[in-house]
């Protein structure tokens, strides 16, 4: 009899694992794709698995020869590099992975011990979507896990992975989570299909052309981050948590491995003679922090800003600075929404954030314009306003009109304001200025270009440089530029017991 018992055991954990769907397993395999459980095993810590649910079947009599050990997601909790995670895992070889009510309270219970434990939370999304045999069970299923994707939302990280189809009301979860990465060729995202969109619309379209990796990484902003394959995938999964914290109550520290006071008299040297001419921030960023080890979000999307962590005397820091190499450096939609979104994040779970300086301004047009820029750049303005951590800005550049006050100008509640001496900061751009400020003279004048060009040298000197700012306060301290790592960290060790209440109020109304 005890014996009996053992072998039914181990007859339905082999059902549960994939024995008898070799043919399924196989078909995964030859499209280049990894099973649920390979997946796993590849994302998680060696033997650190504890699946639950695992012999959980759908509800369903009416298809009795489909119910399968697991019912289409495989869930539990492991570590990565020792730190506790849940993580759900939906299998095609099982239906297709789609959800049905099981499937979906296999979900939500590992998204509610994440939050009960305080841990993060792994979505890896490979289904054909909701089960149409379940009707609006399966529906039903996706509201909950909705739901628990807000309840989790500045709690505990989540992130979500793109390795094969979602598609319909599938696609919200993974949108309402903070990171999304997506693997080339094989992860797809789209709200209705190539099919339909023909069907419907007329339109010729591919399914990587609407919905693929390179396409919501560059054009949408769905996805944070593009993995050339699974394995790389993984690998940015484990990278990018090495630099959050588990939880919203916890703080990302770990010993600094650089010097704290390390100097780089060459950093002047990346900023062009020509104020006017591009450059490469990310050489600014390299250089002040600790080993130059920057890891970049949402770096196709928007890249008239970067967005990404690094750590400085130790500390995760989240960086937000202006990009000069793409239209000037200017804030228009995309960036404002990009911006908002980081910090938001990053004030959730207690990340400090660094902000580097050189903008023009808002990006001008009627396109901009219609499309809505008062209202997506506001969300910059809030979401600086609302964050409550330390706040570090340092202006290289041009700060100019709204753009200057948006990038976490002391207004906003910036706690330390930096400038290096090149730093122009003012309501418009010399030129711009002259051309309303003297505009008869220069009508009238025999040389305008000439003179033009002497008018806006005097007005740089007279009003646009950071030394004005610093008079009034706006700007604590002009620094040295090969100083501004030193500073930096000098200041954020100076605001580390940071406190900061604000007025009690249900929540904010974010001018989405």
């Amino acid at each position: 009899m005890h014996d009996e018992k053992f072998k039914k055991l181990y007859e339905i954990k082999n059902l549960a694992e994939g024995v008898g769907r070799e043919d399924k397993i196989e078909s995964q395999h030859s499209k280049g794709k990894l099973t649920a459980r390979e997946r796993i095993e590849l994302l998680l810590d060696a033997g650190s698995f504890l699946e639950l649910d695992k012999y959980v079947i759908h509800r369903n009599d009416e298809s009795p020869e489909t119910k399968y050990y697991g019912d289409g997601v495989i869930t539990g909790s492991g570590t990565i590099d020792g730190r506790q995670v849940f993580v759900y895992a939906y299998d095609f070889t099982v239906l297709g992975g789609s959800l049905g009510e099981m499937t979906s309270k296999k979900v939500v219970k590992v998204m509610s011990h994440a939050l009960k434990v305080g841990t993060p939370i792994i979505g890896i999304i490979d289904s054909g979507g909701a089960r149409i045999q379940e009707g609006a069970q399966s529906l039903d299923g996706y509201g909950d896990i909705f739901y628990h994707n807000t309840l989790a939302s500045g709690v505990i990280p989540q992130i979500t992975v793109s390795v094969g189809p979602c598609a319909g009301g599938a696609v919200y979860s993974p949108a309402m989570t903070d990171f999304v990465i997506m693997v080339e060729s094989i992860g797809q995202m789209f709200v209705t299909g190539p099919e339909v969109v023909k069907e419907v619309l007329s339109q010729e379209v591919s399914f990587e052309e609407l919905g693929g990796a390179k396409t919501h990484a560059s054009k949408s902003g769905v996805a944070h981050m593009i993995a050339k394959n699974e394995y790389d995938c993984m690998e940015k999964i484990k990278r990018l948590l090495s630099f959050i914290p588990h939880n919203n109550t916890e703080i990302s520290l770990i010993e600094s491995q650089d010097d704290d006071n390390r100097l780089d008299p060459n950093l002047i040297k990346v900023l062009p003679e020509n104020p006017y001419h591009p450059y490469d921030i990310k050489q600014i960023i390299l250089s002040i922090v600790d080993k130059g080890d920057f890891y970049e979000i949402h770096e196709l999307f928007a890249p008239n800003v970067v967005v990404g962590f690094a750590r400085m005397g130790g500390k995760t820091v989240g960086i937000v600075a202006n990009q000069p190499q793409f239209l000037a450096g200017a804030l228009d939609i995309d960036s404002s929404n990009k911006a908002a979104r980081f910090i938001r994040f990053c004030d959730s779970f207690n990340i400090p954030i660094i902000t580097i300086v050189d903008t023009p301004g808002y990006l001008p047009g009627k396109d901009q314009e219609h499309h809505g820029i008062i209202r997506h750049g506001s969300k910059l303005l809030y979401a600086y306003c609302e964050a409550t951590v330390p706040k570090i800005t340092c202006i290289v550049g041009k700060a100019y009109g709204g753009a200057y006050i948006a990038m976490g100008s002391k207004n906003l509640r910036s706690d330390i304001n930096l400038a290096w001496p090149t730093a122009e900061i003012a309501v418009l751009g010399p030129e711009a200025a002259i051309t309303i400020i003297h505009r008869k003279d220069l009508k009238n004048s025999s040389d305008a270009i000439e003179k033009k060009k002497k008018l806006a040298e005097e007005y740089r000197k007279k009003f646009a440089n950071p030394y004005i700012a610093a008079e009034r306060g706006i700007i604590d301290l002009v620094i040295d530029p090969m100083e501004t790592r030193a500073v930096i960290i000098k200041s954020l060790n100076t605001l580390s017991n940071k406190r900061e209440s604000t007025l009690k109020k249900k929540h904010g109304n974010i001018n989405l």
